[in-house]
């Protein structure tokens, strides 16, 4: 997933961006900034980001620091012993812990990144969720892990103290209206492990939390390098009755990306309600009210029921900026994308960048066929109830910004069918808002049916930007729409799209604090070069636009 548009909950300022580098043979310290202004100091950070310049193996971001819970010996950890494919004996539990209507008194902490509960488990391969299998499961990263290498498993439990505190602070902010008090944690952490046969390391945790009737599941990711090993990120149960699978997390190519990615607008960490009910998660989330008004009630224009079709050309009422280009009119495609050129009738999506020339905004880019059910609609409104929602939506969203919808786009896809699936029905929606110099898109899913079919959410533009929220091939990952988000709202995605990434002004710089590891000597220009071309894409895949212009502005030759 990458993307160079503004990130909701971003505030517009200047910061400064450090870098503090260190190494085994000409440790430096590197001091990357923007010129002063009379801007503030920066009170946005971003963690996650990993770096391993100019060909170094190991980087040590501050996300452990900032989004790990407590661990390590200083914190009283019991360590795994160092092994291939190993396993902590039996952990007696302070507390039941309640998983999907089991409760269970002990745990076991698996050396090869999950969690059981019956009895040690060393498989080192994953097999997808669901698997349909005799055991429950809790997996924050599976794949073949050994500690003969390098790397410390360690865990702990906490029954009163500061962790408590957290820990309420965290599930109350993600799961807003529960009023719960944590009474027990337990915390599992695999610190700079490696895989099996490959120096890299990688970082993660995962933590439990109870208290009252209610048990939650927290997954922390710090750097997690590249393998070519099977990997697996989520949980199972017990014959599948509920079960998820981190989207993509089965997919070698995306696994670094686990650092930036999030359910709750917290990059690197998920959270899961966990206390039981069969898919209570699918079904609570696809009644949340994210969708804007619809349908024949709301005065919607429909598109004619057909295969591959479109709306005729849709006269705006007033302009809608999409990263520097202005347009007048839309075209609602069948297939679940905006146009703004020309109708199009390709059913299957151009993966993401696609660098055709063609601006594409793609909430669920599949092969749609209203024939059999399902009614594809659209709607804009220049007064009323629906742009005072809308500003509601984008200042709750973009803080700081101060805004007010004068326009608002709705389109709909409400209980449509894949083609050749007639029985399905999927829901998903797309709202352009403008208002002043700001433009927004809101994508928002409701329940959305499993398919083989290639599938792509997201936006792509005419050469300069673009976002991915996902792109499928497998039958159940496409579901995942309809609880995933950026803005802590289950089911909804929101972006702010009114200007390309080399337009955005110098006052729109994040702040950035890191270390990373590396020998190479960062005295030579060249070195530089390459080590601030890798700093800016590695912001890039953050989602900090282009535009942050970074500079060496200072080398300090430090001893290891």
């Amino acid at each position: 997933m990458r993307s160079s548009a503004i990130m909701p909950g971003v505030s517009l300022k200047m910061v400064a961006i450090i870098l503090m580098i260190s190494g085994s043979a000409n440790a430096q310290t590197a001091t990357i900034t923007e010129s002063p202004t009379s801007s503030t100091a920066a009170d946005i950070t971003i963690t996650g980001i990993i770096i391993n310049p100019l060909g170094s193996t190991t980087a040590t971001s501050t996300t452990e620091a900032l989004l790990f819970y407590p661990f390590g010996t200083a914190f009283g950890d019991t360590k795994n012993n160092v092994c291939d494919d190993g396993s902590s004996p039996a952990i007696r539990l302070q507390s039941p812990f309640t998983f999907f209507g089991h409760t269970y008194s002990q745990i076991y902490v698996n050396n090869n990144g999950h969690l059981t509960f019956d009895r040690p488990w060393y498989g080192y391969t994953p097999y997808q969720f669901p698997a349909h299998g005799v055991r429950d499961i809790i997996a924050p990263f599976w794949t073949d892990i050994d500690t003969t290498l390098n790397g410390v498993i360690s865990y702990n439990q906490y029954s009163n103290g500061s962790v408590l505190s957290q820990a309420t602070q965290d599930i109350n902010q993600y799961f807003p209206g529960l009023n719960f008090t944590a009474s027990w944690v337990f915390v599992a952490t695999w610190d700079k492990v490696v895989y099996y046969n490959n120096p890299s390391q990688s970082s993660f945790q995962v933590v439990l939390v109870s208290g009252g009737n209610s048990s939650f599941i927290l997954m922390n990711y710090g750097v997690i390098a590249p393998t070519v090993l099977k990997v697996e990120a989520g949980y199972d149960t017990v014959n599948s009755t509920d079960y998820f699978l981190i989207p993509r997390s089965n997919d070698t190519s995306f696994i670094s990306n686990l650092s930036n990615s999030s359910n709750v607008n917290v990059p690197g960490r998920w959270a899961f309600k966990v206390t039981g009910g069969p898919r209570n998660f699918f079904s609570q989330a696809s009644q949340l009210p994210v969708f804007y008004p619809f349908g024949l009630g709301a005065g919607d224009t429909s598109n004619g029921p057909s295969d591959d079709g479109s709306s005729s050309a849709i006269g705006l009422q007033s302009l809608f900026s999409f990263f520097g280009r202005t347009y007048s009119r839309l075209f609602v495609n069948n297939n679940g994308y905006l146009t703004f050129d020309q109708a199009m009738s390709n059913w299957v999506p151009v993966r993401f960048v696609a660098n055709s020339g063609r601006d594409v905004i793609a909430p669920l880019w599949t092969d749609i066929d209203n024939r059999a059910n399902g009614v594809i609609s659209y709607n804009q409104y220049s007064n009323g109830s629906v742009l005072s929602q809308a500003t509601r939506d984008i200042n709750q969203y973009f803080p700081g910004v101060n805004f007010n919808a004068s326009w608002v786009f709705v389109a709909t896809w409400d209980k449509v069918a894949y083609y050749s699936y007639s029985g399905t029905e999927t829901s998903f929606q797309v709202v352009l808002i403008s208002g002043g110099n700001f433009s927004f898109v809101l994508m928002n899913y409701g329940d959305v049916a499993p398919t083989n079919l290639r599938a792509e959410a997201g936006y792509d533009t005419n050469f300069t930007d673009y976002f991915v929220i996902l792109w499928s091939e497998n039958k159940f990952t496409i579901q995942s729409l309809t609880y995933l988000s950026n803005v802590n709202v289950p089911g909804r995605w929101a972006f702010l799209v009114n200007q390309p990434s080399d337009a955005i002004t110098r006052d729109d710089v994040l702040a950035v604090r890191l270390k990373v590891l590396t020998g190479s000597n960062l005295t030579d220009t060249n070195n530089q070069k390459i080590f601030l071309q890798q700093f800016q894409e590695a912001l890039r895949k953050k989602g900090v636009p282009s535009t942050v212009r970074i500079k060496l502005s200072r080398v300090q030759n430090k001893r290891p």
